[in-house]
């Protein structure tokens, strides 16, 4: 378990158990069932603690936000409004679960590459504080649809390609996302807003891509920024994007090393008066969350491989399938002891490649074992699906030795549900 990515508070207690934020996680697993995502409620906090210190030392010029995407969970918009975090939202579902959380209306930034008449109706109505533009069709339908005038960015495309999965670069020239610099776009796009009776542009967004290590390339899109930006540019949105650690050998920068590169940048381009802004997501849950499967079976093919299925799989994290993502994992009573056996962790769908871990080494795994993968906290609950017709899981908070289930686990008949 050493280096592994799990919670801070994460520690065994005396029967040898895993133990996260004061809770036993194979009586967790007994309480809720499995599988199950677990989340560190100290461990969110922390992360979030973490980006407001940071910026809080070097500007007075910030805002942080949630980037719920990673983790559209009600509990969870409550838990980082309540840290003093803004929200950025991608969808009218992501805003109508922002606003039953208590966001205020203004704090939240509606994102999108092709918003809807409805979901611009829904921003509207909300009173939403502001929109990242993403196209000239969107500026046409917000002149269209709006009642009043909204805040709107411009989400620009920088050019700029990090080192990362290209699924999740999103600076680079030929994406479906936001205006072009190299053609002129962006700042056409520009001169449209400032031309427009139902948006007020207050600044420029980019963001060039997720699970990034090597954070020079943030510097480039600040320069890149500041080539067309103007007198009107109060903020400067410079997405997340920050990478976590999935395995023990990962290393990326610390969220202090982060914003200072940033917060640098933006005061040598843009100078002290434009505020910051970021879009953490990943970088505040992933490392917050675990999942907790039982083994089903254990089958061994001399000479080839050991797999080991539990019952979850591609339905509760298509990110191996997706990302090729990579995982550790551990059984729950036994955390400590040294694996013996390398296994294939398989998940129960009826798909050849419904692998969760590729390769691991587990102490003698058994039927009945509980099997935890860590450093699951983003995006495996927001992609989860009911492939096989498998129900979702319930979402459960730990926080100081209490455990509660913030979203229940969905039923065989939860399945029929919209069925007419």
């Amino acid at each position: 378990m050493a280096g592994m990515p799990f919670p801070a508070a994460t520690s065994t207690n005396d029967e040898g158990h895993l133990v996260v934020d004061g809770c036993d996680l194979v009586e967790i697993a007994a309480e809720f069932g499995t599988p199950a995502y677990l989340f560190s409620v100290s461990e969110m906090r922390s992360r979030a603690r973490a980006y407001l210190e940071a910026f809080s030392a070097r500007s007075d010029r910030f805002e942080v936000l949630f980037a719920s995407k990673a983790l559209p969970v009600t509990a969870a918009y409550r838990l980082f409004a309540e840290q003093g975090l803004s929200v950025d939202v991608a969808s009218g579902g992501e805003l109508t679960m922002a606003l039953a959380a208590g966001y205020d209306p203004q704090r939240i930034y509606m994102h999108g590459n092709n918003k809807t008449d409805k979901e611009l109706e829904l921003a509207d109505r909300s009173g939403v504080g502001t929109l990242i533009v993403d196209s000239f069709d969107e500026i046409e339908r917000c002149e269209r649809i709006l009642d009043r005038k909204v805040d709107a960015m411009v989400r620009v495309t920088p050019g700029i390609e990090p080192s990362t999965h290209d699924y999740i670069q999103t600076g680079q020239i030929d994406s479906k996302f936001g205006f072009g610099l190299e053609d002129g776009s962006a700042e056409a796009a520009i001169d449209r807003v400032l031309g427009s009776d139902r948006l007020e542009l207050v600044g420029l967004h980019c963001h060039i891509g997720s699970q990034i290590f090597a954070i020079e390339p943030f510097r480039l899109a600040v320069e890149a920024l500041a080539t067309i930006a103007g007198d009107w540019c109060q903020m400067v949105n410079l997405g997340g994007g920050l990478g976590i650690s999935y395995l023990s050998e990962d290393d990326p920068p610390e969220i202090e090393e982060y914003v200072e590169l940033k917060v640098e940048a933006v005061k040598r381009c843009f100078g002290d008066g434009v505020r910051i802004q970021v879009e953490p997501g990943r970088s505040l849950v992933g490392t917050a969350g675990l999942t907790v499967y039982t083994i089903g079976t254990v089958k061994r093919i001399p000479g080839v491989r050991t797999y080991v299925a539990v019952d979850g799989g591609m339905s509760d994290n298509l990110r191996p399938m997706l990302y090729d993502a990579r995982y550790e994992a551990v059984l729950a009573d036994r955390p400590e002891r040294e694996g013996d056996t390398e296994v294939t962790v398989a998940g129960s769908h009826c798909e050849s490649g419904d692998i969760l871990i590729r390769d691991v080494s587990l102490p003698d795994p058994a039927v009945g074992d509980i099997l935890v993968i860590p450093a699951t906290g983003a995006y495996g609950y927001a992609m989860a699906n009911n492939y096989n017709g498998m129900p979702r899981p319930p979402v459960v908070f730990l926080d100081d030795g209490s455990a509660s289930a913030v979203v229940r686990r969905e039923t065989w008949q939860d399945l029929m549900a919209r069925d007419r």
